[in-house]
């Protein structure tokens, strides 16, 4: 017994206890096979840095090449602005249409986003001041859940255009789609286009390569991010809409005749 309380007494012995204690009393085995663990370790590949051509001549070209893709990527845009220039402005500056034609720009909870809220707005501003007897509202129905026409046709009736006014295209899934469709569907030979400064030149360009006598109104908006991102977006956009100008496909959804708009 004396041997055995000794030994429980030596320095050893203390340090041991002490350590056992400051770990939840785990013996010293158990702490380290818990310290010598081995850890995962995620290693992510390593991308090679992009190096210029070491030659004066393959960096000239580099640089040459990189130049003609940025005035590839901005001819089409700047096209679109130059030939539509002269038929954009305001509501104060529309003249008088039978149509105004509003594109869909998206819904939040079943109800216009606010930059769709603004085109409808200014609708609504030439109907009420006689500029336009009838509002075409054209946008994406392809799911059963998502119906921008119809949200369009709610926010209109709702700022005094009545729902006699206000004819619905379910199938403008796309700025071509919707002006061809106008013109070959709903019979619409001038309109006055209802969008936002960074599309309605797309959007006058390509309604009148469908045959139509079209006046662009530009809703202002603040340029906050949302602005910013529809302008860079344009840039891609106007690459498709001056092929479908040059080839002039037929839209998803065509039809088989002509709907008469309200008189």
């Amino acid at each position: 017994m004396r041997g055995m309380r000794r030994a429980r007494d030596t320095p050893g012995a203390r340090a041991e206890s002490g350590a056992r204690a400051a770990s939840g009393g785990r013996p010293a085995s158990e702490r380290g096979a818990k310290r010598h663990r081995p850890r995962l370790r995620l290693r992510l590949p390593r991308l090679s840095a992009l190096r210029l051509p070491r030659s004066r001549r393959g960096r000239r070209l580099a640089v040459q090449g990189l130049m003609a893709l940025c005035v590839l990527t901005l001819l089409p845009a700047t096209w679109m602005r130059l030939g539509a220039e002269a038929r954009v402005g305001t509501t104060a500056d529309a003249p008088a249409r039978e149509v105004a034609m509003v594109f869909g720009a998206g819904l939040w909870k079943g109800r216009p986003t606010p930059y769709l809220a603004h085109r409808l707005d200014a609708a609504a501003e030439l109907y009420r001041t006689g500029k336009v007897k009838v509002v075409l509202v054209t946008g994406d129905n392809s799911r059963v859940e998502y119906d921008e026409p119809d949200a369009m046709r709610t926010y209109l009736t709702e700022r005094g255009v009545p729902d006699d006014r206000i004819v619905s295209d379910y199938a403008g899934f796309d700025s071509w789609d919707s002006c061809v469709r106008a013109k070959k569907i709903f019979g619409v030979d001038r309109a006055v286009l209802v969008s936002q400064g960074f599309h309605i030149h797309r959007a006058t360009t390509l309604c009148r390569s469908a045959g139509i006598d079209a006046y662009g109104v530009a809703v202002d908006e603040p340029r906050d991010a949302t602005w910013y991102y529809g302008g860079t977006r344009e840039l891609a956009a106007s690459g498709k809409a001056a092929l479908d100008a040059l080839f002039r496909p037929d839209p998803r959804f065509l039809g088989l005749h002509s709907v008469d708009h309200p008189n």
